[in-house]
Parts: C-alpha cells; sequence; structure tokens
C-alpha cells in the first residue's frame, strides 16, 4: 500500500506506475528481468526518464532543450490568445445588448454560447484529425481559421453574422484547449510535466484574465471593432510561432522500453501490433536483450523538413472510431473524476465572466467599461503566482514521494495539490457571494476573492491535467477532447441561465451553491488517491477505453 494508495495485484503491471528516482531501491527492483544499464536517465543520473526514449534523433522526447522550451513558449502564447476570446467582449456585454437591441440572455447565448459549443464540437473533431495525421496540421489550420473568424466577427453586419463568426472562432479554439495536454506528455518525461502543464494553464487562464481589462479599455475607449481587429492580429503572431516553433510532435517510437504505460513491467513499445514484453537471451555472460529495431538509423529531419505543415504522419486507425473513441475514455473512473473536477473548475471562472458586466454595471459599484474589464486584474496576478509555485508544489511532491515511496512513481502523487483547490477556491466563491450581498468595498470582490479562486484554479487544474497525461498517456489526446466536450457543453448550458440565475436567486445563494457543489466534488479526490491505483488496474486488465480501436 503505497503512501495510502491500494494495490492492484490482477496484473503484472499497472499502466502509469513507473521508476522514477534510485534512491532507496536496487536496480533489480527498477525494472524487473531487464538489465538496468538500459535505462535512461536524466543528466544528474538519479531520475529514470518517463517514458524512455527511442534512440531515434527525431524522437520529440530526445529534441534539445532549447526546441522544447520554444515549443513551450509557443503553446503558452496560443493558449492566451484562445483563452482571451471567450472572454473578450464580456465586460461590454450590457451596452454591447442594447446597441445590437437585443436581450442580455440572448446576446450572452449568440456571442459566448454559440463560441463555447462550437469547442466542444471542435474538441471531438480536431482530436480525430491529430490521432490520424498528427497535430501539426491541425494547429495550423486552427490558427488560421482563429484570425479569419476575429476579422470576420470585427465586419459583422447582422448579430447572426457576429454569432456565425464567434462559432467559427470557437470551432477553431478547440485544439488549443484539448490537445496542448497530449503535446505536453509528447516532448516533457513525467518529473517535468507539471511545472510546463501550469505554463499551459497560464496561458488559458492568463487570457481569460487579461482580455477584459485590456479589451475593456479599447472597447470603451475606441470599439469593438477595434479589440476585435486586434485579436485577429494576435493571432496572425500566433500562427507565425505555430509554423516555426512547433513541429509535429505525434512520433511512431520504436524499440523504445515501455515501463509505464503496458500490462507488463517492461515492454517494447512498436514491437508488433500491440507492443511485446522485453525478450530475455540467455548468453553466457550477456545481459537480457531488448528485441526491437531501436530506430538508431533514422536520419535527422532537416530544419525544411520540419517546416512542412504536414510530417507524413498517418496513423492506421479508422476515423470513425477514433471519432467515438474520446466517448469510450468515460469508461475509464479516472476521465470521469477528472471531468469532474475540470469541469467545476473553469465552468465556473465562465460564468463569473458572463456576469461581471451584470454584477459591476450596476449599482453600488456603477463600474464604467473599462473598469469591469479591469477586474480581472488581481486574477491574472494570482494565476502568476500560482505559476510560480506550480514546480516545487507539484512535480517537487511528485519527486518527494516517489523517494518516499522507494523510487517509485504513481500517478496519484499528482492528487495532494488538490487540495489548494478546496482551500482557496472553495473558500472563494463563498466569500464572492458573501462580499457581493453585503455591497463590501469592491477591492474585497474584486482582488481578495478573485484572487483566491484563481490561484486555487490555477494549481488545481494542473493536477487534474497531469493526473490524466500520466494515467493514460497513450490516449491522453482522446481523454482530453472527452473531457473538454463536457466541460464546454456545460459551459453552454449555463449560458442560457447564469445571468437570469443572479437576477432571480441572487448573488450569494447562487455562488454559495457554486462554492457547495465545489467543495463537494473536490472531496471526491479523497477515494480517488486511494483506489486510483485500482482504477487504472480494473481499466487495463478489461481493456475498457482500448477495444473499439483494434
Amino acid at each position: 500500500m503505497p503512501l495510502g494508495i491500494l494495490e492492484y495485484r490482477k496484473l503484472e503491471h499497472v499502466p502509469g506506475t513507473s521508476p522514477l528516482s534510485e534512491v532507496g531501491r536496487s536496480d533489480a527492483e527498477i525494472a524487473q528481468g531487464i538489465d538496468p544499464s538500459l535505462l535512461k536517465h536524466d543528466p544528474s543520473g538519479n531520475v529514470v526518464l518517463v517514458p524512455q526514449p527511442s534512440e531515434s534523433p527525431n524522437d520529440p522526447l530526445n529534441w534539445p532543450r532549447w526546441k522544447k522550451e520554444m515549443f513551450t513558449v509557443a503553446i503558452a502564447y496560443g493558449c492566451g490568445c484562445v483563452g482571451a476570446v471567450g472572454p473578450l467582449l464580456t465586460s461590454a456585454f450590457v451596452p454591447l445588448a442594447e446597441s445590437w437591441n437585443v436581450p442580455l440572455s440572448r446576446f450572452t447565448l449568440g456571442v459566448n454560447g454559440s463560441c463555447i459549443v462550437a469547442i466542444a464540437v471542435g474538441s471531438i473533431f480536431f482530436n480525430t484529425l491529430a490521432v490520424k495525421i498528427g497535430k501539426r496540421p491541425v494547429y495550423l489550420i486552427s490558427s488560421v481559421g482563429l484570425f479569419v473568424g476575429c476579422f470576420w466577427a470585427a465586419e459583422a453586419k447582422s448579430f447572426a453574422s457576429l454569432s456565425a463568426a464567434r462559432a467559427i472562432t470557437g470551432l477553431c479554439m478547440a485544439p488549443m484547449e484539448a490537445l496542448v495536454p497530449a503535446s505536453i506528455a509528447d516532448i516533457w518525461f513525467v518529473h517535468e510535466r507539471g511545472y510546463r502543464t501550469a505554463i499551459f494553464n497560464l496561458g488559458v487562464l492568463g487570457g481569460i484574465n487579461l482580455a477584459s481589462p485590456i479589451a475593456g479599455a479599447v472597447i470603451q475607449y475606441s470599439s469593438y471593432h477595434t479589440c476585435l481587429l486586434a485579436m485577429g492580429a494576435a493571432f496572425v503572431v500566433q500562427t507565425i510561432l505555430t509554423f516555426f516553433f512547433m513541429p509535429e510532435s505525434a512520433f511512431h517510437r520504436t524499440g523504445a522500453l515501455n515501463i509505464d504505460s503496458g500490462n507488463h513491467r517492461v515492454e517494447v513499445e512498436g514491437a508488433g501490433e500491440k507492443g511485446a514484453a522485453v525478450e530475455h537471451r540467455d548468453d553466457a555472460g550477456g545481459a537480457p536483450a531488448v528485441a526491437a529495431d531501436n530506430g538508431s538509423n533514422d536520419v535527422p529531419l532537416t530544419w525544411a523538413q520540419e517546416m512542412m505543415p504536414y510530417s507524413g504522419y498517418w496513423d492506421r486507425v479508422s476515423f470513425w472510431r477514433t471519432l467515438l473513441q474520446p466517448f469510450f475514455m468515460l469508461a475509464s473512473p479516472i476521465v470521469i473524476w477528472a471531468t469532474l473536477l475540470f469541469t467545476t473548475c473553469i465552468s465556473w471562472l465562465v460564468l463569473i465572466s458572463i456576469t461581471l458586466s451584470q454584477i459591476f454595471s450596476a449599482p453600488p459599484y456603477n463600474f464604467s467599461v473599462s473598469a469591469v474589464g479591469a477586474t480581472n486584474v488581481s486574477s491574472f496576478v494570482a494565476t502568476l503566482l500560482a505559476t510560480a509555485v506550480a514546480g516545487p508544489a507539484i512535480d517537487g511532491v511528485v519527486k518527494i514521494m516517489a523517494r518516499k515511496n522507494g523510487g517509485t512513481f504513481e500517478p496519484e502523487f499528482r492528487l495532494p495539490i488538490m487540495v489548494t483547490y478546496l482551500m482557496f477556491t472553495a473558500t472563494g466563491f463563498f466569500a464572492w457571494g458573501q462580499s457581493l450581498y453585503n455591497q463590501d468595498a469592491w477591492a474585497i470582490p474584486i482582488i481578495v476573492c478573485m484572487g483566491l479562486i484563481n490561484f486555487g484554479v490555477q494549481l488545481g487544474t494542473t493536477g487534474v491535467v497531469a493526473y490524466v497525461a500520466d494515467s493514460h498517456r497513450m490516449q491522453a489526446a482522446e481523454a482530453f477532447a472527452a473531457m473538454n466536450f463536457i466541460k464546454n457543453m456545460f459551459a453552454f448550458g449555463m449560458t442560457f441561465y447564469a445571468n437570469d440565475w443572479i437576477a432571480v436567486q441572487g448573488v450569494r445563494d447562487c455562488f454559495f451553491v457554486i462554492g457547495g457543489i465545489t467543495a463537494a466534488a473536490t472531496l471526491t479526490t479523497i477515494p480517488m488517491y486511494v483506489f486510483g491505483k485500482k482504477a487504472r488496474g480494473f481499466t487495463a486488465k478489461h481493456r475498457l477505453v482500448k477495444w473499439i480501436v483494434e
């Protein structure tokens, strides 16, 4: 029972469990039945690389550090732009609804609702394309669609045209939400993913939080047309960054030792249809050998080849089966739990964003459009602070717990960070509702309460995303597609009733309900931690999320 996690003994190896540190264990325990000298380590020599890279120079796990970091920078910028699209106009919803001569609820549904539901659909469609042809062409196509959608919205002459432009934009936002966690898993090792996942979340949440302050001022002193044109220009820059710094990260790895995602302690990726265990050869005085081509003869791709929009990557799996695969990921208890937490983490922020104008444009605050937008500055600062502590709080805790567990990593070691979501975010929602009910000075709800909410959300979502990536490395893209689909459909549903909910029930009762739901959902982390390994083992043994694509 490693640190309170129940074992699953019906499989030789539970996917997700892997050696991470050699401290406190013998070499024989690291990967039984294989010469430990075959395992690759980080430069310090103390951390086992998970997943194990192949010998191919084209393997994204073998990319030089600068290339990985620039890939991450391009992701962060793209996610920031995508995060900004949703709340771009929210600070001016009330006056904009009046100028278009439509009710506030209908305006919210047309401008944000169409965008959100399109993201949900795009998560499934673009994930299928990415699995089939690789991620780079999907990122490039969607980047072009993003600036086209923003320029279209800026020049829309009717409310129907504006709503359609926002729907196209939402469709093209999906890859930057659904595919990025899988891309992070493509190029970064387990002990490095937590911080990079936090950077991804910083991009998304930073975009959400900075959009309103900047857009609010632009709308007030210029127009919403200027705001949308500037957003389109930002996506032109994103397209350039994507082209130059985001080469294809999908890779058919062969010959690499699989020590984390298979049902055996050690398997060889690409050795046969479903992967094969290590073959033993009893040579006199020789160590067990790996029976697979290690890919060492691969010729490194040139820069021009990497810059091609399509790398030639192709997966033999059926397109239609891949389209359905995300929904079968919901057979995994890990994905079900993560969907619950991910939905509550993000969707309540959407609700706040679409009700800010309603709350702060009215008495006693009577904020201008730019002032309503500026309310999100504290949220950005809180998210930035949470990112700064994400490394030691997530990756650092994982390394410590792995050492205490005899050098073995369990994905459940990502879950202790969820205590911050309970402490800060749930508390922040209760305080937000009460302070607005009391009509406290604006600094209380805006600086204190929104700061607490966003600090917890940044760390909480990072823990959830990293846990899913570690538990389902081979199906990470499908898992996040399912999670994003459900999260966005839930958020879409909120656009029908969010403004009316606050108007009818009152802001305190509304956010007390939200705080209670958040606390209850977060407490499910306790049984997930205890029974998570059993859930991973049961899912793998019964092939609950694999049979449809095989």
